[in-house]
């Protein structure tokens, strides 16, 4: 089963077990770690933003315009930002690095 790394904001560490076809966002749940998602992946806001090592971003396949539109109110936005209800778990993700930003923007309260 592939694997891959959440850094929390504190800088703390946690490689968990990432299922293939799983989000990103659902495998945060899954294993209690603290990254929102609001609208329950349906990409109605931007509180499941993640970034992405450098050295995994280019493994990713393309987000698109609907995704990059709700990156555009994230909290911490960067170059390799991504919305963790976008992504699913592939072989070739495996071992996957991921930061969570130290705070959201929840446009749904």
């Amino acid at each position: 089963m592939p694997k891959m790394t959440f850094i929390k904001p504190d800088g703390s560490r946690q490689e968990v077990d990432a299922p293939l076809g799983h989000t990103i966002l659902e495998i945060a749940h899954q294993n209690n770690i603290d990254l929102e998602g609001a609208c329950e992946g349906s990409l109605a806001c931007s509180t499941c933003h993640i970034i992405v090592s450098d050295e995994d971003f280019e493994r990713l396949p393309e987000a698109t315009e609907d995704e990059e539109d709700m990156l555009d109110l994230a909290y911490g936005l960067t170059r390799t930002s991504r919305l963790g209800c976008q992504i699913e778990i592939t072989e070739e993700l495996d071992d996957l690095v991921v930061t969570l930003p130290g705070g959201s923007n929840n446009m749904m309260v």
